[in-house]
């Protein structure tokens, strides 16, 4: 485990660490996005990126974070109403981006550390029967929590079919099983900076048929993220504004690691490494911030029980050249972050951890 030119490697949410070879790819020299090459480069990234999503459907790939397809989804998919589940940071954003766009935008809180379960689902919709849609952060990278977003759609299928169903996976796409059109999904988002281990600046979400024609009836969708429009470029292989060509090579060559490592393998091996977290976690004497049996498979939120100084320990753990994350915003040293999401291996979580316990025997 050798820093990136001279910086510590990283366990933290996001951006994550990026392999040489990928980065080297971005040095490439310019072509003409309008060109043939580009469009083979377009379409490769988008077939393997529509098995990844497990979707016969669409994939955008847009040059943005991936706030810009939360807003996509509110703006194609919402005319008035939606109601946005607020069990995180990020939830919170996606309600902000709701209000922001002019939408009603209701807001149902879950506490911190716990996830999203269907009856919240159900009950929020009794309540707000005239709701277009909903959204759901899948893997709050605040929190530690995966929420079970396969069980909240298969709910709002059967009952309230209607309502589109919005899911933020950011920080969980690529490192766990997420099959689009098998759980009736209308929009599943996700950025290149976390588990696919890329630079930041791209984006790329699923978005299902029938939010498209959802789309063809909302006002205000804008430009730049409408679906309609991206719709028509997508037909060849292209985008509607310049991509990000530097960042679709470095694309391409992360998604050949991602096959030859195979995809069960890539979410097997999260998994394990998110157990092997929990476990050096637990018998140092820290719990789980995480709610117990909604863990994350690619951030685990520990709660700081020892009170240990974690500013002090990420001094500690720069020094030896790596750093872990502090909690995020109002759990900032009440808990903190160890992510092992992308390339991440048990050889590198446990050079970390006995860096970690020699700060702890100090």
């Amino acid at each position: 485990m050798s820093p990136q030119r001279n910086h510590p490697f990283l366990f933290i949410p996001g951006p994550t660490n990026v392999r040489p070879d990928v980065l080297e790819a971005q040095t490439e020299a310019m072509i003409g996005h309008r060109t043939p090459e580009f469009e083979a480069l377009f379409a490769e990234c988008e077939d393997k990126l529509k098995q990844m999503f497990f979707t016969t459907q669409r994939v955008y790939i847009t040059a943005s974070s991936g706030s810009g397809l939360q807003e996509a989804a509110i703006r194609n998919g919402v005319q008035n109403k939606v109601v946005n589940f607020v069990a995180g940071a990020f939830g919170q954003r996606w309600h902000d981006v709701s209000a922001g766009c002019g939408k009603q935008a209701v807001r149902v809180d879950i506490e911190w550390g716990k996830a999203v379960k269907p009856e919240d689902v159900d009950a929020a919709l009794r309540q707000h029967p005239d709701a277009e849609a909903i959204t759901v952060v899948h893997n709050e990278t605040s929190t530690g929590v995966a929420s079970p977003v396969g069980e909240i759609a298969a709910l709002v299928r059967e009952k309230y079919p209607h309502v589109l169903i919005f899911v933020d996976a950011v920080s969980s796409f690529s490192g766990v099983h997420l099959p689009f059109d098998e759980w009736g999904l209308d929009v599943m988002l996700t950025s290149s900076q976390k588990a696919l281990s890329l630079p930041p600046g791209l984006a790329f979400a699923a978005v299902s048929d029938r939010t498209l024609e959802r789309a063809k009836t909302v006002t205000g969708r804008g430009w730049y993220f409408d679906f309609l429009v991206l719709e028509k470029y997508l037909q060849r292989n292209t985008t509607p504004a310049t991509p990000a060509i530097s960042l679709m090579r470095a694309l391409r060559v992360e998604l050949e690691h991602i096959f030859a490592e195979g995809l069960e393998a890539r979410f097997a091996r999260h998994q394990a490494l998110a157990e092997h977290t929990r476990r050096w976690a637990l018998a140092r004497g820290f719990t789980m911030l995480s709610e117990e049996g909604y863990h994350s498979p690619t951030v685990s939120n520990i709660a700081n029980t020892r009170q240990i100084d974690v500013k002090a320990l990420n001094s500690f753990l720069k020094e030896r050249g790596m750093v872990i994350s502090n909690g995020y915003g109002k759990l900032k040293d009440i808990s903190f972050r160890i992510a092992h999401m992308g390339w991440i291996t048990q050889d590198h979580l446990d050079r970390l951890f006995t860096a970690i316990d020699e700060f702890l025997s100090r």
